[in-house]
This record gives structure tokens, C-alpha cells and sequence, in this order.
């Protein structure tokens, strides 16, 4: 069976398409954030690895077809936002002071982290990129000499939490203003949040995409001196 499985040249393709399409239906199932449609397709994709004993390596050969869709998709984030171009510029400088906030605030509790449970150098700089966009990231944790697939892992892990619970987090803290919930939510869930920013309405999802961006170009910027503090 694994043999056929490894035989089909967009087995991976497929399975992690179906795996995502499967969340949707779950998530409009039982309208609960828990059914995010990613987790579900890597928990399924996980599983069907493990259960027919393919190698990662097999599926990854037939499922990166998917990831030459990443660029274009990014792109289209900034459609929603040329669309607010009036709004950005009105509210330019608290979108400035909130995407720093949310990249310091970031570096910091990563710091405090990294002090409570003893990581070493390494292990720190692996996590300082984590809420920003993972081609970003990936050359900043390469760059700093930390570990790039766990990079990888905690940006995903990290941007399904933030899809999650953002919502929820918002109406806890009564934070209804759309430009702020924007900002929030792509300074520190990236494009996985940002798809939950487009769900609450237009102008969150401009501002989280704009986030994107500037979250990325902040941390680069202050990477080096966060990492040089442990």
C-alpha cells in the first residue's frame, strides 16, 4: 500500500488539501475556532504518515507544489489594504506604535522565557522570529545560527494559536476598534492570524496584512540587539 501511496506524484498534494478541506467542513460544523482547517489538515497529514509509514521526505516531494502558491497568496493580502489606503495614512503613526509594540513585546517575553526555563543561546534565537512571516524568519534564525525547522514549527504553531484565540482574546479586553484588532493580530500571528483578521471584516484584515510586513522589517531590525541580551 505505502509503496502505491509513494508512487503518486501529488499524494502529498492531496492529502494535505483534503486534510485543510475537512477542517473547513468541521469548522462550519461546529463554528468552533478549534476546528482551525491548518491544524486539522497537519493532524491529518501526520496521521496518514504514521498510520501508511511514509517518510516526511516522500510526502514533502509531492506536497511542495502547495508552497508555490505561498508568494502569489501573500501578495493578494495587499489588495484589502491598497483599498484602506486612506484609513492607513489617517491612522499611520498608531499603526506604527502598535506593530513596535507588538515586535518589542514579542523579543521580551521570548527573552523572559528563554531565562525560566534555562535555554541556551542557541535554543533563545531559534524563537525571537516567531511571530512574523516565515521567509523572513527563516533567514533571520539562519542568520543568528539557531535551529530553522523548530523556527518554522513555532511560527505555525504560533499562527494557529493566534487564529484561535484572537477573537476571543479581543472580547475579553474590549478591544473593538477594527484598526487595532488588526494590528494585534498580524504583529503577532502573521498570515495564518491574518486570515482570521479577514474574517472579522475588511479593515482588520488590511491593517493585520500591513502588520505583516512592517512586524517582519521591525524585527529584523532588532533582532541582533535582543539577541546579543542572552
Amino acid at each position: 500500500m505505502s509503496n502505491t501511496i509513494n508512487g503518486f506524484l501529488f499524494f502529498g498534494a492531496v492529502i494535505s488539501l483534503l486534510g485543510y478541506e475537512l477542517g473547513i467542513q468541521l469548522k462550519r460544523r461546529f463554528k468552533s475556532p478549534l476546528f482551525n482547517p491548518l491544524l486539522i489538515s497537519i493532524l491529518v497529514v501526520m496521521a496518514l504518515l504514521s498510520i501508511f509509514k511514509i517518510q516526511y521526505e516522500v510526502y514533502n516531494q509531492s506536497a511542495k507544489y502547495i508552497s508555490y502558491l505561498l508568494t502569489p497568496a501573500t501578495i493578494c493580502l495587499a489588495i484589502p489594504l491598497y483599498r484602506q489606503m486612506e484609513l492607513l495614512k489617517k491612522h499611520s503613526k498608531a499603526i506604527l506604535a502598535g506593530t513596535l509594540t507588538g515586535v518589542i513585546t514579542t523579543m521580551v517575553t521570548v527573552l523572559l522565557l528563554a531565562m525560566v526555563f534555562g535555554l541556551n543561546h542557541q535554543e533563545y534565537v531559534t524563537f525571537l522570529p516567531k511571530s512574523i512571516t516565515t521567509a523572513i524568519a527563516m533567514g533571520i534564525s539562519e542568520e543568528m545560527k539557531g535551529f530553522v525547522t523548530i523556527t518554522v514549527a513555532s511560527i505555525i504553531i504560533t499562527g494557529i494559536l493566534g487564529n484561535i484565540i484572537a477573537e476571543t482574546v479581543c472580547k475579553v479586553f474590549h478591544i473593538t476598534e477594527p484598526v487595532a484588532v488588526g494590528i494585534a493580530i498580524g504583529s503577532s500571528a502573521h498570515a495564518i492570524g491574518t486570515t482570521k483578521a479577514l474574517e472579522l471584516g475588511e479593515i482588520e484584515g488590511a491593517m493585520s496584512s500591513l502588520a505583516i510586513a512592517t512586524s517582519g522589517l521591525c524585527t529584523v531590525v532588532f533582532a541582533s540587539f535582543f539577541a546579543n541580551l542572552y
